[in-house]
């Protein structure tokens, strides 16, 4: 089932627009290729894709969490969490375009 949807995913990758048009890639550009490699159990691969993957799987899980349980202070750890993963994309966006 899983090597499945890999191969679905791999077959119907959408290229970005953006880059198409500019030339020039976008901060969501390697996404889809970082989720296919950690699905596939590369997570190295999937780091060095979009290194931003896998912190905003843990921001939509506390995401969630919060919204069922209503933690104290989950609003204070999302804004942090989403500040993180907003300097984590673009970091790794401007370090790519500079090299």
């Amino acid at each position: 089932m899983r090597q499945e949807i890999i191969q679905w995913l791999e077959n119907h990758l959408h290229p970005c627009l953006f880059k198409q048009t500019t030339g020039i890639e976008c901060l969501g550009c390697g996404f889809q290729r970082s989720l296919i490699a950690l699905l596939k159990g590369n997570i190295w691969k999937s780091l060095v894709l979009y290194p931003g993957l896998i912190p905003m799987f843990i921001l939509f899980g506390v995401l969630i969490l919060h919204l069922i349980f209503h933690f104290k202070k989950g609003a204070l750890v999302l804004k942090y969490l989403f500040i993180g993963e907003a300097a984590i994309i673009v970091i790794h966006y401007i370090i790519k375009i500079t090299l």
